[in-house]
C-alpha cells in the first residue's frame, strides 16, 4: 500500500536511509557535491509524495528514486554542458583598465570609495546611498584612502 508520510516518519526513514542513499548516488554521479544534492532532492521527494508502507518495498522505492534523480541530472543541459574549472587554470582576470597597482593595494573600502569617486564620477553623496555609508564617513574614507595613496606613491618613487 501506498501514503502520505509525516514529518516525523519521513524524518526517522531519512536518517536509517540517508547513507544508502548517498552511496548509489555517489556510485552513479562520481561527485560528492552532486551525491549531496541527490540526498537533499531525495528527501524532498521522500516528504512530498505517497511511500510505500513495507520496508523491503520503501528501500527499493528509494532506490529507484535516487537512480532517477541520478540520471535526471546526468541528462540535464547543465550536466552535459559544464566543464571542469580545472581547464581554466591558467585564466587570470586582467586588472582593471587605468586602475593603479597603488589604488588596488588599498583595503577594500577605500578602495571602492576612490574608485567610485575617481573612476565612476559620483559625488560623494552618491556614494555613501551606493555603499549605504553616511556621507561623513564617505568624506573620512576619502581622505585617508588619498594618503594612503600618497605615502604608497612617495614609497614607490623613493
Amino acid at each position: 500500500m501506498v501514503h502520505r508520510i509525516g514529518t516525523d516518519q519521513a524524518e526517522s526513514i531519512f536518517r536509517q536511509y540517508a547513507d544508502m542513499i548517498y552511496r548509489v548516488a555517489l556510485h552513479n554521479l562520481k561527485d560528492p557535491a552532486d551525491a549531496d544534492d541527490i540526498l537533499g532532492e531525495v528527501c524532498l521527494v521522500l516528504m512530498t509524495k505517497k511511500v510505500p508502507d513495507e520496508e523491503q518495498h520503501l528501500k527499493r522505492w528509494l532506490i529507484r528514486v535516487t537512480v532517477n534523480k541520478c540520471r535526471d541530472l546526468s541528462r540535464s543541459f547543465w550536466r552535459r554542458n559544464r566543464e571542469s574549472i580545472d581547464n581554466y587554470e591558467h585564466i587570470e582576470a586582467p586588472p582593471p583598465n587605468g586602475f593603479p597597482e597603488e589604488v588596488q593595494s588599498l583595503p577594500e573600502n577605500y578602495r571602492n570609495i576612490i574608485y567610485l569617486y575617481y573612476y565612476e564620477e559620483y559625488t560623494v553623496s552618491e556614494i555613501a546611498d551606493i555603499l549605504n555609508m553616511n556621507v561623513n564617513t564617505v568624506k573620512s574614507g576619502l581622505k585617508r584612502a588619498r594618503e594612503q595613496l600618497k605615502r604608497l606613491l612617495k614609497d614607490s618613487d623613493g
